[in-house]
Protein backbone atom coordinates (compact mmCIF):
# COMPACT_ATOMS: atom_id res chain seq x y z
CA UNK A 1 0.00 0.00 0.00
CA UNK A 2 0.87 3.41 -0.78
CA UNK A 3 3.03 5.38 2.46
CA UNK A 4 0.95 8.79 1.37
CA UNK A 5 -1.81 7.23 0.20
CA UNK A 6 -3.09 5.53 3.19
CA UNK A 7 -2.75 8.51 5.54
CA UNK A 8 -6.58 10.03 6.38
CA UNK A 9 -7.54 13.75 5.31
CA UNK A 10 -8.59 15.79 8.59
CA UNK A 11 -11.71 17.73 7.81
CA UNK A 12 -11.39 21.42 9.15
CA UNK A 13 -14.36 22.09 10.88
CA UNK A 14 -15.32 24.64 8.26
CA UNK A 15 -15.50 22.65 5.24
CA UNK A 16 -17.83 20.51 3.67
CA UNK A 17 -16.93 17.30 1.74
CA UNK A 18 -19.71 15.75 -0.82
CA UNK A 19 -18.81 12.73 -2.90
CA UNK A 20 -20.93 11.74 -5.89
CA UNK A 21 -20.73 9.66 -9.17
CA UNK A 22 -17.01 9.98 -9.04
CA UNK A 23 -17.11 13.93 -8.39
CA UNK A 24 -15.77 15.41 -5.28
CA UNK A 25 -16.99 18.77 -4.09
CA UNK A 26 -14.99 20.45 -1.36
CA UNK A 27 -16.44 23.54 0.03
CA UNK A 28 -14.89 26.03 2.02
CA UNK A 29 -14.48 30.16 3.77
CA UNK A 30 -12.79 30.52 1.07
CA UNK A 31 -13.98 28.77 -2.13
CA UNK A 32 -15.62 25.61 -3.50
CA UNK A 33 -13.13 22.69 -5.78
CA UNK A 34 -14.27 20.24 -8.06
CA UNK A 35 -12.30 17.21 -9.32
CA UNK A 36 -13.68 14.06 -10.94
CA UNK A 37 -11.54 11.22 -9.02
CA UNK A 38 -10.33 8.46 -11.09
CA UNK A 39 -11.74 4.99 -11.36
CA UNK A 40 -8.98 3.08 -9.67
CA UNK A 41 -9.43 4.40 -6.04
CA UNK A 42 -12.78 4.61 -3.84
CA UNK A 43 -13.19 7.67 -1.26
CA UNK A 44 -14.85 7.08 2.06
CA UNK A 45 -16.15 9.39 4.29
CA UNK A 46 -16.45 9.21 7.66
CA UNK A 47 -17.08 11.83 9.95
CA UNK A 48 -14.13 14.67 9.60
CA UNK A 49 -11.74 12.23 7.87
CA UNK A 50 -10.76 10.84 4.53
CA UNK A 51 -9.65 7.99 3.27
CA UNK A 52 -8.70 6.76 -0.01
CA UNK A 53 -9.05 3.14 -0.78
CA UNK A 54 -7.83 0.88 -3.68
CA UNK A 55 -9.33 -2.71 -5.12
CA UNK A 56 -6.24 -4.26 -6.39
CA UNK A 57 -2.38 -4.20 -5.64
CA UNK A 58 -0.38 -3.38 -8.07
CA UNK A 59 2.20 -0.91 -8.49
CA UNK A 60 0.11 1.71 -10.63
CA UNK A 61 -3.27 1.69 -8.37
CA UNK A 62 -0.56 2.57 -5.71
CA UNK A 63 0.91 4.91 -7.21
CA UNK A 64 -2.62 6.90 -8.34
CA UNK A 65 -3.70 6.66 -4.50
CA UNK A 66 -0.88 8.03 -3.49
CA UNK A 67 -1.35 11.03 -6.12
CA UNK A 68 -5.38 10.90 -4.92
CA UNK A 69 -4.91 11.50 -1.58
CA UNK A 70 -2.09 14.10 -2.62
CA UNK A 71 -4.74 16.10 -4.62
CA UNK A 72 -7.53 15.69 -2.16
CA UNK A 73 -5.95 16.92 0.86
CA UNK A 74 -4.57 19.91 -1.45
CA UNK A 75 -8.38 21.02 -2.16
CA UNK A 76 -9.21 20.61 1.17
CA UNK A 77 -6.34 22.68 2.42
CA UNK A 78 -7.08 25.51 -0.71
CA UNK A 79 -10.29 25.59 0.64
CA UNK A 80 -10.03 26.38 4.42
CA UNK A 81 -6.40 28.16 3.64
CA UNK A 82 -5.52 28.71 0.22
CA UNK A 83 -1.60 28.62 -1.42
CA UNK A 84 0.55 31.26 -1.81
CA UNK A 85 3.55 32.03 -4.15
CA UNK A 86 5.71 34.55 -3.79
CA UNK A 87 8.03 35.41 -7.12
CA UNK A 88 11.16 38.85 -6.99
CA UNK A 89 12.12 40.75 -9.54
CA UNK A 90 16.45 41.57 -10.11
CA UNK A 91 17.06 43.83 -12.36
CA UNK A 92 17.94 47.21 -12.95
CA UNK A 93 15.05 49.03 -14.11
CA UNK A 94 12.55 45.64 -13.58
CA UNK A 95 9.59 46.34 -12.20
CA UNK A 96 6.00 44.86 -11.94
CA UNK A 97 2.70 47.44 -10.94
CA UNK A 98 -1.05 46.20 -10.85
CA UNK A 99 -3.40 47.29 -13.51
CA UNK A 100 -6.71 45.98 -12.85
CA UNK A 101 -7.18 42.14 -12.72
CA UNK A 102 -3.74 42.07 -14.52
CA UNK A 103 0.21 42.56 -14.35
CA UNK A 104 2.24 44.69 -16.14
CA UNK A 105 5.97 43.86 -16.17
CA UNK A 106 8.85 45.81 -17.44
CA UNK A 107 11.70 43.49 -17.61
CA UNK A 108 14.02 44.91 -20.07
CA UNK A 109 12.49 44.16 -23.55
CA UNK A 110 11.11 47.12 -26.24
CA UNK A 111 8.05 47.41 -24.32
CA UNK A 112 5.82 46.33 -21.05
CA UNK A 113 4.41 42.85 -20.56
CA UNK A 114 0.80 42.99 -19.98
CA UNK A 115 0.49 39.73 -17.80
CA UNK A 116 -3.81 38.61 -17.02
CA UNK A 117 -4.26 36.70 -14.00
CA UNK A 118 -6.14 33.66 -14.87
CA UNK A 119 -9.74 33.06 -13.18
CA UNK A 120 -9.89 32.60 -9.33
CA UNK A 121 -6.30 33.43 -8.87
CA UNK A 122 -5.28 37.07 -7.22
CA UNK A 123 -2.04 38.57 -7.10
CA UNK A 124 -0.11 41.52 -5.39
CA UNK A 125 2.62 43.93 -6.15
CA UNK A 126 4.92 45.26 -3.54
CA UNK A 127 7.78 47.89 -3.32
CA UNK A 128 7.54 47.40 -7.29
CA UNK A 129 9.66 43.99 -7.34
CA UNK A 130 7.86 41.66 -5.16
CA UNK A 131 4.76 39.92 -6.73
CA UNK A 132 2.27 37.49 -4.45
CA UNK A 133 0.34 34.84 -6.47
CA UNK A 134 -2.72 33.85 -4.44
CA UNK A 135 -5.47 30.90 -4.52
CA UNK A 136 -7.50 27.77 -3.98
CA UNK A 137 -6.28 25.62 -6.49
CA UNK A 138 -2.57 24.66 -6.21
CA UNK A 139 -2.07 23.81 -9.44
CA UNK A 140 -3.38 27.02 -11.14
CA UNK A 141 -0.91 28.66 -8.13
CA UNK A 142 2.22 27.28 -9.39
CA UNK A 143 1.24 27.28 -12.72
CA UNK A 144 0.53 31.04 -13.00
CA UNK A 145 3.79 31.80 -10.73
CA UNK A 146 5.93 29.50 -13.16
CA UNK A 147 4.36 31.68 -16.22
CA UNK A 148 5.27 34.91 -14.75
CA UNK A 149 8.62 33.39 -13.99
CA UNK A 150 9.22 32.62 -17.56
CA UNK A 151 8.79 35.68 -18.77
CA UNK A 152 12.15 36.24 -17.67
CA UNK A 153 14.07 33.76 -16.22
CA UNK A 154 16.99 34.42 -13.75
CA UNK A 155 20.18 34.57 -15.96
CA UNK A 156 23.78 32.87 -13.59
CA UNK A 157 26.11 35.38 -14.20
CA UNK A 158 24.38 39.24 -13.05
CA UNK A 159 21.17 36.96 -11.19
CA UNK A 160 18.71 39.70 -13.13
CA UNK A 161 15.21 37.85 -13.91
CA UNK A 162 12.56 37.30 -12.03
CA UNK A 163 12.75 34.30 -9.40
CA UNK A 164 10.78 32.50 -6.35
CA UNK A 165 11.41 34.07 -3.16
CA UNK A 166 13.01 30.86 -1.73
CA UNK A 167 15.25 29.90 -5.22
CA UNK A 168 18.71 29.93 -5.13
CA UNK A 169 20.53 31.21 -7.88
CA UNK A 170 23.65 28.86 -9.22
CA UNK A 171 26.22 31.45 -10.10
CA UNK A 172 29.07 32.32 -12.55
CA UNK A 173 31.86 33.58 -12.70
CA UNK A 174 32.28 35.97 -16.02
CA UNK A 175 35.29 35.84 -18.37
CA UNK A 176 38.57 36.98 -17.13
CA UNK A 177 41.50 38.89 -18.61
CA UNK A 178 44.55 36.94 -19.37
CA UNK A 179 48.27 38.11 -20.14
Amino acid sequence: MSRVGKKEIIIPSKTSVAYNDRELVVKGEKGTLKRTIHPAVELAIEGDKISVTIDQEDRKTRSIQGLTRSLVANMVDGVSKGFEKTLEIHGIGYRAEMKGKSIVLNLGYSHPIDFPMPEGISATVDKNNVIKVMGIDKEKVGQTAASIRKLRVPEPYKGKGIKYAEEHIQRKAGKTGTK
